[in-house]
């Protein structure tokens, strides 16, 4: 079973490197549209899906489902107003932060023990994001901070999502994650005013609703096998996927700090892992 969970976890953060680059691809599209496009997209399929398959849409934690959502959209809207400012490694490498604040909201709601390990690994990653974040020739603090808040806002979101699958379907609690944020979005969006896409943008955004909604899928799927703590070193893959795509679109090479923190952040990363794998 955990096996199948690992396999999930990697092909979301394929996908999820495939949506950065995609959302990156468009700076000219408001942050809002980008984000709207993201939700919606996936709320069609998912909810044709569930007609299909006669589900219930009744949520056994209402409350829990719309708290998934709304740090979920919060985590989602700095993310890609971090992919617009920096070099599109550096971004995922403070994204990938995300593991290491389930960690600390798994200890405040859901009652989990960390250990001293646990707190080294913690202490680790926050000296690579400090270098990532740093001003220099390729990121500012601003675009950082973004980044860092992003991962705290998902962090939650993932959280919330690992205590939902105990009660509720995954594709459910995409469902719901989908339709809240385009109901929020879309006024939103109305008031900022709709920018017209041509057909290189119009597939750009189509490609930022489809691979944001298999990530998401096989993200929520990925933690019905495994805890999100034994998942989580599989996550960064995300780096190295994010890595090539800049190198081969944008020819984005992060400066030698910035990347040595990205090394710390995986570092702290291996240690928070391999003491997950001990406690099994």
């Amino acid at each position: 079973m955990k096996k199948k969970g690992i396999v999930y976890i990697l092909l979301s953060a394929l996908f999820f490197s495939i949506m950065a680059a995609f959302v990156k691809s468009i700076p000219e599209i408001p942050l809002t549209e980008k984000m709207f496009f993201r939700n919606f997209i996936g709320l069609i399929a998912i909810s044709v899906t569930l007609y299909r398959k006669k589900a219930t849409l009744k949520p056994k934690r209402p409350v829990l489902m719309v708290g998934r959502a709304l740090f979920g959209l919060a985590g989602v809207g700095l993310y890609y107003a971090a992919l617009e400012r920096l070099p599109l490694a550096n971004a995922v490498m403070l994204n990938k932060l995300s593991p290491f604040f389930v960690v600390i909201f798994a200890v405040l709601f859901l009652h989990e023990k960390v250990n001293g390990k646990q707190k080294t690994a913690l202490l680790i990653a926050i000296l690579g994001a400090a270098l990532v974040v740093r001003p220099g020739p390729y990121s500012s603090v601003f675009p950082g901070l973004l980044a860092l808040m992003s991962a705290a806002f998902a962090g939650a979101a993932y959280t919330l999502v690992r205590k939902l699958t105990q009660t509720d379907a995954p594709m459910l609690i995409v469902f719901y994650f989908c339709l809240i944020s385009s109901v929020i979005l879309l006024p939103i969006m109305a008031v900022e005013g709709l920018v017209v896409p041509d057909v290189k943008q119009l597939i750009s955004l189509i490609g930022i609703g489809v691979s944001a909604l298999i990530a998401q899928l096989f993200m929520t799927n990925a933690y019905q096998y495994a805890p999100a703590s034994e998942l989580s070193i599989y996550t960064y893959s995300d780096i190295l996927f994010s890595f090539g795509i800049g190198i081969i679109i944008w020819s984005e090479l992060p400066d030698l700090i910035a990347l040595f923190g990205g090394i710390l952040i995986v570092i702290a990363g291996i240690i928070n892992y391999v003491n997950g794998l001990k406690k099994v």
